[in-house]
C-alpha cells in the first residue's frame, strides 16, 4: 500500500524505504530502551538512545540533503 502510495505520488522508492527503516530503527531503539530501564540501568538506557539518534540522523542524510536542494532550487537566484 505504502509503495503504491510513494508511486502514485512521485516520490523516490528509495527516501520510502529509508523513512520505513528509520520508523522501525525508533521503535526497537525505544523498546530497548524501556527494557534496560525497568531493569534498573538508565545510563545503558541512555546510550541506547544517543546510538539509535546518531544512527538515525546518519540515515537521514540523503533526504536531508534531497529537501535542501528542493529548497534551494525554490529561492530565485
Amino acid at each position: 500500500m505504502v509503495e503504491r502510495l510513494a508511486i502514485n505520488a512521485k516520490v523516490n522508492l528509495v527516501y520510502v524505504e529509508t523513512i520505513l527503516k528509520i520508523i522501525g530503527i525508533a521503535y526497537i531503539v525505544e523498546f530497548a530502551s524501556q527494557i534496560t530501564k525497568d531493569a534498573g540501568q538508565g545510563s545503558i538506557a541512555s546510550k541506547i538512545e544517543l546510538a539509535g539518534k546518531i544512527i538515525i540522523l546518519a540515515m537521514a542524510v540523503p533526504i536531508l540533503t534531497v529537501l535542501i536542494e528542493m529548497v534551494l532550487q525554490m529561492i530565485p537566484s
